[in-house]
């Protein structure tokens, strides 16, 4: 299958980019600015996509420029799907991957898709603002939405806080610096994300929305005590305030019922490496930049 995928050099993309050639699709990477809409219309032409993976967009929710959420995330998307609703085959599927920062702050844990969405940042925002807009599309395009929740691995940038982390333990630096210390997320692999992704995009159900989850959160500090116990070595952890986010989510756990749902009616299955097992590979591959 050929697929074109967006944010080809991103830490998604490049995991994604690997496992689906892995697997025997062609991935065109694509090159055009999102926001560019002939030079993306243009490109897409070229390339006549059987299947769509849109990862690209700007993730990181403290991002200092507010209003670049929408313009890339929403404007981009919007450019890309009236793109793809031009060209005379329309693709398979095409896979936009939302986030589950969009349930904010909720008192019901897990959560599952049904929950009303109730955005608490920028980021969370525009990130419902594509799916919306994306409903307006579904009548000409297989638009299937993924919101993942929280997932990390190697080469992730440290701007992140696991990354942050791990690098800290693996140069045994003496202390660190934090924001809210109280958080509760799932800290899911990243190779799990992309694995679901690749069979979302031959699996999902058109109009669908699935969590991209686990169902098992862990505490920060749980994370830093693991750590702590797989390096044998103790980080003194400071608390900076201006690290603390008025708007932060408290605790994000995700309800994987429909997602393994849809994969045990076709057969498939997913993997998922442990939390230890993705700290592993990112201490060994803080270790080997040293």
């Amino acid at each position: 299958m050929k697929i074109l995928l967006t944010g080809a050099d991103g830490f998604t993309g490049k995991y994604f980019s690997a496992l689906a050639r892995a697997a025997g699709h062609d991935v065109i990477p694509l090159r055009a600015d999102l926001t560019d809409a002939a030079a993306l219309s243009a490109e897409i032409r070229s390339v006549q996509p059987q299947a769509v993976a849109h990862l690209a967009g700007i993730a990181f929710v403290a991002h200092a420029h507010e209003e670049a959420f929408y313009q890339v995330n929403v404007v981009g998307t919007t450019n890309l799907l009236a793109a793809l609703v031009l060209l005379e085959t329309a693709p398979e599927c095409v896979l936009l991957a939302s986030s589950a920062n969009v349930y904010g702050n909720c008192d019901h844990s897990p959560i599952a898709e049904t929950q009303a969405p109730a955005p608490v940042n920028h980021y969370a925002m525009s990130k419902l603002a594509v799916e919306y807009m994306a409903r307006t599309y579904m009548d000409r395009l297989k638009i299937v939405i993924a919101r993942p929740f929280n997932y990390t691995g190697p080469g992730q940038s440290e701007i992140f806080v696991i990354p942050k982390l791990a690098k800290h333990f693996a140069m045994r630096r003496p202390s660190i610096t934090l924001g809210n210390l109280h958080v509760e997320r799932e800290f899911n692999d990243v190779r799990m994300v992309c694995d679901i992704y690749a069979h979302l995009l031959e699996i999902g159900e058109p109009g669908e929305t699935y969590n991209i989850c686990s169902g098992e959160p862990y505490q920060l500090q749980s994370v830093i005590a693991l750590l702590s116990k797989m390096t044998g070595h103790d980080l003194q952890i400071f608390v900076n305030q201006e690290f603390v986010r008025t708007t932060e989510v408290r605790r994000l756990c995700g309800d994987p019922t429909k997602i393994q749902s849809l994969f045990a009616r076709h057969g498939a299955k997913f993997r998922m490496p442990s939390l230890e097992e993705t700290l592993e590979s990112m201490l060994a591959s803080a270790n080997a930049g040293k």
